[in-house]
């Protein structure tokens, strides 16, 4: 009768976590983007060719004639180009995108210290 009325309970729950990095998340997302692709197309081709590229050679030019950053801007350029016009996965253009635009990012600070020094 004592065990019908005090009855002990072994509760131990090991739960799993797992934590997806940033990367990983970016990658998933960039995969699923499959049925877009022809939208990632023309928004890179639009905002990296027709925005990005012709503000980063003005401003490597603004700063002074750096060749380096210039061949540079170029570079991202053709790293956003190449991999459209080769008609890459998402997985492939979306994070070449991002690089390409980390890349001018870059040129563009590098080009505001030049100047400002």
């Amino acid at each position: 009768m004592q065990t019908t009325l005090n009855q002990t309970l072994n509760t131990t729950y090991t739960g799993t976590y797992t934590q997806t990095s940033l990367w990983s998340r970016f990658m998933a997302y960039a995969k699923g983007q499959e049925h877009n692709r022809i939208m990632w197309v023309g928004l890179v081709l639009a905002v990296h060719g027709c925005a990005l590229t012709p503000i980063t050679v003005m401003a490597t030019l603004f700063a002074g004639p750096n060749f380096f950053l210039f061949m540079t801007a170029m570079v991202a350029m053709g790293i956003a180009l190449v991999t459209n016009l080769a008609a890459m996965p998402t997985k492939v253009t979306i994070p070449a995108f991002a690089l390409s635009v980390i890349m001018d990012i870059v040129i563009l600070i590098s080009c505001v210290v030049l100047t400002l020094s």
